[in-house]
Protein backbone atom coordinates (compact mmCIF):
# COMPACT_ATOMS: atom_id res chain seq x y z
CA UNK A 1 0.00 0.00 0.00
CA UNK A 2 1.25 3.57 -0.79
CA UNK A 3 0.13 6.37 0.54
CA UNK A 4 0.45 9.88 -1.19
CA UNK A 5 2.72 12.75 0.12
CA UNK A 6 0.06 14.69 1.31
CA UNK A 7 -1.37 11.93 2.86
CA UNK A 8 2.00 10.83 4.08
CA UNK A 9 2.94 14.41 5.27
CA UNK A 10 -0.46 15.22 6.96
CA UNK A 11 -0.01 11.64 8.84
CA UNK A 12 3.46 12.72 10.20
CA UNK A 13 2.09 16.00 11.09
CA UNK A 14 -0.69 14.34 12.98
CA UNK A 15 1.79 12.06 14.77
CA UNK A 16 4.63 15.30 15.79
CA UNK A 17 1.67 17.22 16.64
CA UNK A 18 0.13 14.21 19.22
CA UNK A 19 3.68 13.36 20.74
CA UNK A 20 4.41 17.40 21.15
CA UNK A 21 1.14 17.53 23.07
CA UNK A 22 1.69 14.59 24.96
CA UNK A 23 4.94 16.32 26.15
CA UNK A 24 3.67 19.19 26.83
CA UNK A 25 0.97 17.75 28.65
CA UNK A 26 3.59 16.78 31.08
CA UNK A 27 3.92 18.36 34.75
CA UNK A 28 6.37 19.13 36.50
CA UNK A 29 5.92 17.95 40.30
CA UNK A 30 7.23 19.18 43.60
CA UNK A 31 6.72 16.74 46.78
CA UNK A 32 6.95 18.21 50.21
CA UNK A 33 7.91 15.68 52.83
CA UNK A 34 11.06 13.65 54.37
CA UNK A 35 9.55 10.40 55.35
CA UNK A 36 8.36 6.97 54.29
CA UNK A 37 4.89 8.38 53.36
CA UNK A 38 6.53 10.67 50.69
CA UNK A 39 8.82 7.67 49.39
CA UNK A 40 6.06 5.93 48.51
CA UNK A 41 3.94 8.62 47.31
CA UNK A 42 6.77 9.44 45.06
CA UNK A 43 7.63 5.95 44.28
CA UNK A 44 3.66 6.08 42.81
CA UNK A 45 3.99 9.18 41.32
CA UNK A 46 6.90 7.87 38.83
CA UNK A 47 4.29 5.01 36.91
CA UNK A 48 2.21 8.14 35.88
CA UNK A 49 2.59 8.29 32.21
CA UNK A 50 2.12 12.69 32.90
CA UNK A 51 4.63 13.13 35.26
CA UNK A 52 7.42 15.49 33.77
CA UNK A 53 10.43 16.12 36.20
CA UNK A 54 10.08 15.00 39.71
CA UNK A 55 11.75 17.19 42.65
CA UNK A 56 11.79 16.72 46.46
CA UNK A 57 12.14 19.15 49.83
CA UNK A 58 13.90 17.59 51.89
CA UNK A 59 13.41 14.03 50.55
CA UNK A 60 15.32 11.07 52.10
CA UNK A 61 18.30 8.84 51.07
CA UNK A 62 15.59 6.97 49.16
CA UNK A 63 13.66 9.18 47.28
CA UNK A 64 16.70 10.99 45.92
CA UNK A 65 16.72 7.87 43.97
CA UNK A 66 13.72 8.90 42.73
CA UNK A 67 13.58 12.66 42.68
CA UNK A 68 15.62 15.67 42.15
CA UNK A 69 16.47 17.90 45.41
CA UNK A 70 14.83 21.17 46.31
CA UNK A 71 17.76 22.54 48.06
CA UNK A 72 14.73 24.67 50.16
CA UNK A 73 12.73 24.95 53.06
CA UNK A 74 9.46 24.03 53.42
CA UNK A 75 8.73 26.74 55.86
CA UNK A 76 9.71 29.48 54.46
CA UNK A 77 7.12 30.13 51.95
CA UNK A 78 8.76 32.67 49.72
CA UNK A 79 11.45 29.95 48.78
CA UNK A 80 9.44 27.53 47.77
CA UNK A 81 7.26 29.83 45.52
CA UNK A 82 10.42 30.84 44.01
CA UNK A 83 11.25 27.35 43.46
CA UNK A 84 8.20 26.44 41.63
CA UNK A 85 8.70 29.48 39.47
CA UNK A 86 12.00 29.22 38.68
CA UNK A 87 11.68 25.06 37.98
CA UNK A 88 8.18 25.77 35.95
CA UNK A 89 6.47 23.51 38.73
CA UNK A 90 3.09 22.75 37.48
CA UNK A 91 1.64 20.88 40.94
CA UNK A 92 2.94 20.97 44.33
CA UNK A 93 2.20 17.48 46.70
CA UNK A 94 2.13 18.44 50.49
CA UNK A 95 2.86 15.71 52.34
CA UNK A 96 3.38 16.37 55.86
CA UNK A 97 1.01 17.75 58.37
CA UNK A 98 3.17 20.50 59.66
CA UNK A 99 3.38 22.50 56.77
CA UNK A 100 -0.39 22.51 55.89
CA UNK A 101 -1.21 23.32 59.34
CA UNK A 102 1.36 26.22 58.58
CA UNK A 103 -0.77 27.26 55.63
CA UNK A 104 1.46 26.20 52.81
CA UNK A 105 -0.92 25.73 50.43
CA UNK A 106 -2.68 29.25 51.17
CA UNK A 107 0.38 30.55 49.92
CA UNK A 108 0.90 28.49 46.79
CA UNK A 109 -2.38 28.42 45.92
CA UNK A 110 -2.19 32.62 46.21
CA UNK A 111 0.72 32.60 43.82
CA UNK A 112 -1.01 30.83 41.21
CA UNK A 113 0.70 27.33 41.83
CA UNK A 114 -1.79 24.49 41.75
CA UNK A 115 -1.25 22.52 45.03
CA UNK A 116 -2.56 19.15 46.53
CA UNK A 117 -3.85 19.65 50.24
CA UNK A 118 -6.36 21.93 52.53
CA UNK A 119 -5.94 25.08 53.46
CA UNK A 120 -4.96 26.67 56.81
CA UNK A 121 -8.46 26.60 58.31
CA UNK A 122 -9.16 23.12 56.87
CA UNK A 123 -6.24 21.41 58.39
CA UNK A 124 -6.69 22.49 61.51
CA UNK A 125 -8.99 19.57 61.24
CA UNK A 126 -5.83 17.38 62.63
CA UNK A 127 -4.30 20.99 63.98
CA UNK A 128 -6.37 21.22 66.59
CA UNK A 129 -8.20 18.05 68.32
CA UNK A 130 -10.88 20.73 70.05
CA UNK A 131 -11.56 22.19 66.73
CA UNK A 132 -12.58 18.53 65.26
CA UNK A 133 -14.65 17.87 68.05
CA UNK A 134 -16.62 21.30 68.05
CA UNK A 135 -17.09 20.41 64.77
CA UNK A 136 -18.26 16.66 65.51
CA UNK A 137 -20.74 18.41 68.37
CA UNK A 138 -22.14 20.93 65.87
CA UNK A 139 -22.77 18.78 62.88
CA UNK A 140 -23.83 15.26 64.76
CA UNK A 141 -20.87 13.59 63.96
CA UNK A 142 -20.47 10.15 66.54
CA UNK A 143 -17.50 10.29 68.52
CA UNK A 144 -16.65 10.47 72.57
CA UNK A 145 -17.87 12.61 74.45
CA UNK A 146 -15.50 15.29 75.59
CA UNK A 147 -14.28 18.85 77.62
CA UNK A 148 -11.52 21.08 76.11
CA UNK A 149 -9.23 23.22 79.15
CA UNK A 150 -6.61 25.61 78.61
CA UNK A 151 -5.10 25.36 82.56
CA UNK A 152 -4.20 22.20 84.47
CA UNK A 153 -6.01 23.12 87.12
CA UNK A 154 -9.72 22.72 85.79
CA UNK A 155 -8.63 19.83 83.86
CA UNK A 156 -7.25 18.06 86.67
CA UNK A 157 -10.63 19.13 88.23
CA UNK A 158 -12.64 17.51 85.61
CA UNK A 159 -11.18 13.79 86.52
CA UNK A 160 -13.10 14.13 89.61
CA UNK A 161 -16.09 13.54 87.98
CA UNK A 162 -15.07 11.17 85.44
CA UNK A 163 -12.49 8.71 86.67
CA UNK A 164 -10.32 6.38 84.48
CA UNK A 165 -10.01 5.21 82.05
CA UNK A 166 -9.82 8.52 79.89
CA UNK A 167 -7.95 9.69 77.10
CA UNK A 168 -5.82 12.74 77.38
CA UNK A 169 -4.98 14.48 74.00
CA UNK A 170 -2.76 17.61 73.49
CA UNK A 171 -4.85 19.87 71.45
CA UNK A 172 -1.91 20.64 68.59
CA UNK A 173 0.83 18.52 66.55
CA UNK A 174 2.30 16.48 68.49
CA UNK A 175 3.76 13.99 65.88
CA UNK A 176 1.60 11.32 67.36
CA UNK A 177 3.14 11.22 71.03
CA UNK A 178 0.42 13.87 72.53
CA UNK A 179 -2.14 11.27 73.21
CA UNK A 180 -2.48 9.06 76.61
CA UNK A 181 -5.13 6.66 76.80
CA UNK A 182 -4.74 6.63 80.72
CA UNK A 183 -5.95 3.69 82.71
CA UNK A 184 -5.59 5.03 85.98
CA UNK A 185 -6.57 8.52 87.62
CA UNK A 186 -2.77 8.34 88.37
CA UNK A 187 -1.75 7.89 84.74
CA UNK A 188 -4.49 10.52 83.57
CA UNK A 189 -3.14 13.34 86.18
CA UNK A 190 0.43 12.60 84.94
CA UNK A 191 -0.92 12.99 81.02
CA UNK A 192 -2.48 16.59 81.96
CA UNK A 193 0.46 17.98 83.74
CA UNK A 194 2.97 16.70 80.96
CA UNK A 195 1.04 18.90 77.99
CA UNK A 196 0.80 21.89 80.61
CA UNK A 197 4.37 21.93 81.65
CA UNK A 198 5.48 21.91 77.89
CA UNK A 199 6.25 18.36 77.39
CA UNK A 200 5.11 19.23 73.51
CA UNK A 201 5.44 22.70 73.14
CA UNK A 202 2.83 24.84 72.05
CA UNK A 203 0.42 21.73 71.08
CA UNK A 204 0.32 21.12 74.57
CA UNK A 205 -0.88 24.48 75.56
CA UNK A 206 -5.11 23.19 75.62
CA UNK A 207 -5.94 19.90 76.40
CA UNK A 208 -8.87 17.65 74.95
CA UNK A 209 -9.93 15.04 77.82
CA UNK A 210 -12.02 12.63 76.34
CA UNK A 211 -14.28 9.34 77.28
CA UNK A 212 -12.83 6.22 76.63
CA UNK A 213 -13.79 3.93 73.83
CA UNK A 214 -13.89 -0.04 73.74
CA UNK A 215 -13.82 -1.34 70.30
CA UNK A 216 -11.43 -2.49 67.66
CA UNK A 217 -8.74 0.75 65.97
CA UNK A 218 -9.11 1.04 61.89
CA UNK A 219 -8.58 3.83 59.60
CA UNK A 220 -10.00 4.52 56.48
CA UNK A 221 -8.88 7.37 53.70
CA UNK A 222 -10.93 9.56 51.78
CA UNK A 223 -9.76 12.00 48.78
CA UNK A 224 -11.65 14.97 48.82
CA UNK A 225 -12.13 18.31 46.73
CA UNK A 226 -14.46 20.72 48.67
CA UNK A 227 -17.58 18.99 47.64
CA UNK A 228 -17.21 15.29 46.53
CA UNK A 229 -15.01 12.39 49.07
CA UNK A 230 -14.07 9.56 47.39
CA UNK A 231 -13.18 6.31 49.47
CA UNK A 232 -9.90 5.43 48.73
CA UNK A 233 -8.54 2.45 51.38
CA UNK A 234 -8.90 1.22 54.52
CA UNK A 235 -5.59 0.25 56.47
CA UNK A 236 -4.96 -0.92 60.32
CA UNK A 237 -1.93 0.99 62.11
CA UNK A 238 0.13 0.17 65.47
CA UNK A 239 0.92 3.20 67.54
CA UNK A 240 2.29 1.35 70.55
CA UNK A 241 5.93 0.98 70.63
CA UNK A 242 5.52 -2.33 71.99
CA UNK A 243 4.15 -6.14 71.32
CA UNK A 244 0.48 -6.26 72.15
CA UNK A 245 0.11 -2.77 71.89
CA UNK A 246 1.80 -2.03 75.28
CA UNK A 247 4.50 1.04 75.83
CA UNK A 248 4.13 4.63 74.31
CA UNK A 249 2.42 5.51 71.65
CA UNK A 250 4.64 6.10 68.74
CA UNK A 251 4.25 7.97 64.84
CA UNK A 252 3.53 4.40 64.06
CA UNK A 253 5.36 1.12 64.23
CA UNK A 254 3.38 -0.83 61.41
CA UNK A 255 0.61 -0.67 59.58
CA UNK A 256 -1.41 -3.38 56.59
CA UNK A 257 -3.92 -2.80 54.07
CA UNK A 258 -7.17 -3.90 53.93
CA UNK A 259 -8.23 -3.64 57.47
CA UNK A 260 -10.60 -6.57 57.57
CA UNK A 261 -12.67 -5.33 60.11
CA UNK A 262 -13.76 -2.53 57.57
CA UNK A 263 -16.97 -4.41 55.05
CA UNK A 264 -18.27 -2.66 53.05
CA UNK A 265 -22.14 -2.53 55.12
CA UNK A 266 -18.86 -0.56 57.70
CA UNK A 267 -17.04 1.51 54.97
CA UNK A 268 -20.83 3.20 53.68
CA UNK A 269 -21.78 3.51 57.37
CA UNK A 270 -18.51 5.78 57.65
CA UNK A 271 -18.79 7.69 54.84
CA UNK A 272 -22.66 8.42 55.26
CA UNK A 273 -22.52 9.51 59.57
CA UNK A 274 -18.90 10.47 59.11
CA UNK A 275 -17.07 11.80 56.18
CA UNK A 276 -20.06 13.69 54.37
CA UNK A 277 -21.31 15.12 57.21
CA UNK A 278 -17.49 16.58 57.82
CA UNK A 279 -17.14 17.46 53.93
CA UNK A 280 -20.20 19.10 54.11
CA UNK A 281 -19.90 20.57 57.28
CA UNK A 282 -16.35 22.28 56.31
CA UNK A 283 -18.31 23.69 53.28
CA UNK A 284 -20.48 25.23 55.03
CA UNK A 285 -18.20 26.85 57.77
CA UNK A 286 -16.41 28.46 54.55
CA UNK A 287 -13.33 26.28 54.71
CA UNK A 288 -14.50 23.30 51.97
CA UNK A 289 -11.73 20.99 52.60
CA UNK A 290 -9.18 19.52 49.93
CA UNK A 291 -7.17 16.63 50.01
CA UNK A 292 -6.48 13.29 51.66
CA UNK A 293 -9.17 12.77 54.87
CA UNK A 294 -7.88 10.22 57.24
CA UNK A 295 -10.17 9.08 59.34
CA UNK A 296 -9.23 7.02 62.77
CA UNK A 297 -11.83 5.37 63.56
CA UNK A 298 -12.71 3.24 66.60
CA UNK A 299 -15.62 0.14 65.65
CA UNK A 300 -17.46 0.25 69.11
CA UNK A 301 -20.70 -1.92 70.17
CA UNK A 302 -22.47 0.92 69.27
CA UNK A 303 -21.05 1.40 65.53
CA UNK A 304 -18.14 3.28 64.46
CA UNK A 305 -16.98 6.32 66.20
CA UNK A 306 -14.29 9.25 64.96
CA UNK A 307 -11.18 8.85 67.35
CA UNK A 308 -9.53 11.88 65.41
CA UNK A 309 -9.09 13.28 61.72
CA UNK A 310 -5.90 13.75 60.09
CA UNK A 311 -5.32 15.90 57.16
CA UNK A 312 -2.75 13.57 55.16
CA UNK A 313 -2.03 10.17 54.20
CA UNK A 314 -1.06 8.54 57.04
CA UNK A 315 2.63 7.38 57.80
CA UNK A 316 3.08 4.13 57.78
CA UNK A 317 -0.10 3.27 56.31
CA UNK A 318 0.26 4.97 53.10
CA UNK A 319 2.93 3.00 52.57
CA UNK A 320 0.69 0.10 51.98
CA UNK A 321 -1.47 2.07 50.09
CA UNK A 322 0.19 3.19 47.58
CA UNK A 323 1.61 -0.55 47.21
CA UNK A 324 -2.00 -1.64 46.13
CA UNK A 325 -3.15 1.36 44.10
CA UNK A 326 -3.57 0.54 40.48
CA UNK A 327 -5.19 3.76 39.62
CA UNK A 328 -2.90 6.87 38.13
CA UNK A 329 -1.86 8.31 41.73
CA UNK A 330 -1.49 11.58 39.49
CA UNK A 331 -4.31 11.71 37.67
CA UNK A 332 -6.14 11.45 40.75
CA UNK A 333 -4.46 14.20 43.48
CA UNK A 334 -5.40 16.82 40.35
CA UNK A 335 -8.69 15.53 40.37
CA UNK A 336 -9.04 16.47 43.62
CA UNK A 337 -6.90 19.76 43.59
CA UNK A 338 -9.12 20.94 41.03
CA UNK A 339 -12.47 20.22 42.31
CA UNK A 340 -12.97 17.67 39.84
CA UNK A 341 -13.49 14.24 42.12
CA UNK A 342 -17.71 13.68 40.77
CA UNK A 343 -17.48 10.73 38.62
CA UNK A 344 -13.78 9.44 39.70
CA UNK A 345 -13.01 5.95 41.00
CA UNK A 346 -9.75 4.74 42.11
CA UNK A 347 -8.40 0.78 41.22
CA UNK A 348 -6.98 -1.76 43.93
CA UNK A 349 -5.04 -4.13 44.66
CA UNK A 350 -7.06 -7.04 46.26
CA UNK A 351 -3.62 -7.96 47.46
CA UNK A 352 -2.79 -7.85 51.34
CA UNK A 353 0.35 -5.26 51.94
CA UNK A 354 1.96 -5.20 55.39
CA UNK A 355 4.56 -2.60 56.45
CA UNK A 356 6.71 -3.20 59.43
CA UNK A 357 8.71 -0.32 60.53
CA UNK A 358 12.02 -0.87 61.64
CA UNK A 359 13.26 2.46 64.41
CA UNK A 360 16.12 3.15 65.89
CA UNK A 361 16.60 1.74 69.50
CA UNK A 362 15.45 4.05 72.18
CA UNK A 363 12.31 5.63 70.19
CA UNK A 364 10.05 7.21 70.71
CA UNK A 365 12.84 8.07 73.09
CA UNK A 366 15.96 9.47 72.92
CA UNK A 367 18.06 7.43 70.08
CA UNK A 368 21.57 7.52 68.54
CA UNK A 369 21.71 9.22 65.15
CA UNK A 370 24.34 8.40 62.48
CA UNK A 371 24.50 4.71 63.29
CA UNK A 372 25.19 2.81 59.74
CA UNK A 373 22.73 0.43 57.51
CA UNK A 374 24.70 -1.84 56.15
CA UNK A 375 23.00 -3.46 53.39
CA UNK A 376 19.34 -3.54 52.15
CA UNK A 377 20.19 -5.50 49.17
CA UNK A 378 18.73 -8.84 50.54
CA UNK A 379 15.99 -7.26 51.49
CA UNK A 380 14.78 -5.91 48.43
CA UNK A 381 15.65 -8.85 46.16
CA UNK A 382 13.04 -10.48 47.58
CA UNK A 383 10.20 -10.99 45.47
CA UNK A 384 6.67 -8.50 47.05
CA UNK A 385 8.79 -6.79 49.17
CA UNK A 386 9.60 -3.01 48.90
CA UNK A 387 11.51 -0.86 51.08
CA UNK A 388 10.68 3.00 52.31
CA UNK A 389 13.35 5.17 53.09
CA UNK A 390 11.87 7.34 56.27
CA UNK A 391 14.73 8.96 58.46
CA UNK A 392 17.80 8.25 56.48
CA UNK A 393 20.59 10.03 54.61
CA UNK A 394 23.48 9.06 52.47
CA UNK A 395 27.22 10.14 53.31
CA UNK A 396 30.37 9.35 51.86
CA UNK A 397 28.47 6.11 50.14
CA UNK A 398 26.97 5.09 53.65
CA UNK A 399 23.08 5.02 54.25
CA UNK A 400 22.76 6.36 57.51
CA UNK A 401 19.93 6.57 60.45
CA UNK A 402 18.90 10.13 60.65
CA UNK A 403 15.87 9.71 62.93
CA UNK A 404 13.60 7.37 65.18
CA UNK A 405 11.33 5.77 62.21
CA UNK A 406 13.70 4.95 59.72
CA UNK A 407 12.97 2.23 57.43
CA UNK A 408 9.49 0.61 56.13
CA UNK A 409 9.82 -3.20 54.72
CA UNK A 410 6.51 -3.47 52.74
CA UNK A 411 5.23 -6.99 51.50
CA UNK A 412 2.83 -7.95 49.62
CA UNK A 413 0.62 -11.27 49.94
CA UNK A 414 -2.91 -12.94 49.21
CA UNK A 415 -3.37 -12.85 53.08
CA UNK A 416 -2.40 -11.11 55.89
CA UNK A 417 -0.66 -13.81 57.46
CA UNK A 418 1.15 -14.62 54.02
CA UNK A 419 2.20 -10.58 54.07
CA UNK A 420 3.24 -10.61 57.62
CA UNK A 421 5.43 -13.82 57.14
CA UNK A 422 7.53 -11.90 53.90
CA UNK A 423 7.48 -8.97 55.35
CA UNK A 424 9.36 -10.84 58.37
CA UNK A 425 11.29 -12.82 56.03
CA UNK A 426 12.54 -9.14 54.68
CA UNK A 427 13.05 -7.59 58.10
CA UNK A 428 15.62 -10.10 59.27
CA UNK A 429 17.21 -9.72 55.69
CA UNK A 430 18.42 -6.07 56.79
CA UNK A 431 21.47 -5.51 58.17
CA UNK A 432 21.24 -2.77 60.93
CA UNK A 433 22.56 -3.73 64.47
CA UNK A 434 20.86 -0.66 65.84
CA UNK A 435 17.12 -0.82 64.75
CA UNK A 436 14.21 -2.48 65.89
CA UNK A 437 11.07 -3.39 65.39
CA UNK A 438 7.47 -4.73 67.00
CA UNK A 439 7.70 -8.83 66.07
CA UNK A 440 3.78 -8.69 65.85
CA UNK A 441 2.29 -6.34 63.61
CA UNK A 442 -0.90 -7.89 62.04
CA UNK A 443 -1.77 -10.12 65.24
CA UNK A 444 -5.23 -8.95 65.19
CA UNK A 445 -5.80 -9.90 61.28
CA UNK A 446 -3.80 -13.19 61.37
CA UNK A 447 -5.94 -13.86 64.86
CA UNK A 448 -9.14 -13.66 62.87
CA UNK A 449 -7.81 -15.30 59.46
CA UNK A 450 -6.86 -18.22 61.43
CA UNK A 451 -10.24 -18.55 63.11
CA UNK A 452 -11.91 -18.35 59.60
Amino acid sequence: MHLSHSVFSRAVSQALYQKVALMTDRLNVLLIGSGGREHALAYRLKTSPRLGALYVAPGNAGILTLAQKADISESDHDAVIAFCKDKAIDFVIVGPEAPLVDGLVDSLTGAGILTFGPTKEAAQLEGSKGYTKDLCAEFDIPTAAYARFGDCPSALAYLKDHPAPIVVKADGLAAGKGVTVAMSDAEAEAAIRECFDGAFGDAGAEVVIEAFLQGEEASLFALCDGKTALHLASAQDHKPVGEGDTGPNTGGMGAYSPAPVMTDALTEEVMEKIVRPTINGMASRGAPFTGILFVGLMITDKGPELIEYNVRFGDPECQTLMMRLESDLLELLLAAAKGELDGVDAKWSNDVVMNVVLASKGYPGSYEKGTVIEDLSAAEAIEGVTVFHAGTAEKDGKLLATGGRVLNVCARGKTVTEAQSLAYKAVDAVRWDNGFCRRDIGWRAVAREQKA
